[in-house]
């Protein structure tokens, strides 16, 4: 298998610490479910203080006042040129997808805004409150959005693979660009090409058509689905969620670790759902 994170980077990381052991337990429902957030504590990290008390109203003014309104169309997802050497057989076949209205956030979530909603502080990276948070799992995601939505009576979670797709390719307003705003990987996202080997401060890039920072590279995003490399085969057309069960979750958009071709809208892997990584984080999506 070719996948980026979950292949090239633990095989070069095993060259200098000799040896590099990732459970695999990825054992819960699409959808968040009473089941994910019991399972999601479960896998929480045990650590002291990790409730978030006295939350500064502006933390979560901001992150709504950062949630974008996607108007709903369709798109060809995957693929669609088989003359593309940067296209991996789990991005094919190309299918026409459509998904609802629907809000996503203008950038990853940061380190500050982490902090203050869940309480602690999980980078493995140097501290920067306005990069995007990584080193968390798909499950801590999970405590991320319950905290959440406990604060705020909302409902937000994370989108699912059709949906940050669509987003990354600006949605009705799409150029039809390789990567999310740009031809060139280098004016709208960090990779291992530009990055120094680290993140960095969301929003220092261009954004794309529907004024989104950082869906190509800085950090791999969590999407809600189970990954499957056959899914394209079977999708549905409308607002398609992923397979019922698998052993990883989607995530997308490539990091400041990853090859360019990684960063491209299309691109798609895999990761274990209880998993950290420094070069993993999420962005925040809702119904409209």
């Amino acid at each position: 298998m070719n996948f980026n994170f979950t292949g090239m980077k633990k095989i070069t990381l095993l060259v200098f610490v000799l040896f590099f052991v990732t459970g695999l337990f990825a054992q819960s429902k699409t959808a968040t479910s009473p089941r994910d957030t019991s399972l999601a504590h479960k896998h929480a990290p045990k650590r002291e203080n990790n409730v978030a008390s006295n939350v500064p109203m502006e933390i979560l003014v901001n992150i709504e006042a950062n949630m974008v309104n996607v108007s709903g169309g369709s798109i060809t997802m995957g693929c669609d040129n088989p003359q593309d050497t940067d296209c991996y057989y789990w991005e094919k076949p190309a299918h026409m997808i459509t998904v609802s209205n629907f809000y996503i956030s203008k950038y990853p979530v940061t380190q500050r805004q982490w902090e203050a909603i869940v309480g602690i502080n999980p980078f493995s990276s140097k501290y920067c409150p306005d990069c995007p948070v990584e080193n968390v799992s798909w499950y801590d995601t999970q405590i991320f959005f319950s905290k959440l939505n406990q604060m705020t009576g909302k409902e937000y979670r994370l989108p699912t693979e059709a949906e940050w797709e669509y987003a990354a390719k600006g949605g009705a307003k799409t150029k039809e660009f390789k990567y999310a705003g740009s031809n060139n990987p280098d004016e709208v996202g960090w990779n291992g090409n530009n990055s120094n080997k680290q993140t960095h401060p969301v929003g220092t890039k261009k954004p794309n058509e529907l004024g989104l920072y950082d869906m190509s590279g800085n950090v791999w995003q969590w999407c809600s689905d189970w990954f499957n490399e056959k899914y394209y085969t079977k999708s549905p057309v409308l607002n398609p969620e992923g397979p019922k069960r698998a052993e990883y979750r989607v995530c997308r958009g490539g990091s400041w670790w990853s090859d360019p071709a990684d960063t491209r809208t299309i691109n798609r892997d895999r990761y274990p759902a209880d998993a950290r990584d420094d070069d993993v984080g999420f962005r925040i999506a809702r119904d409209n």
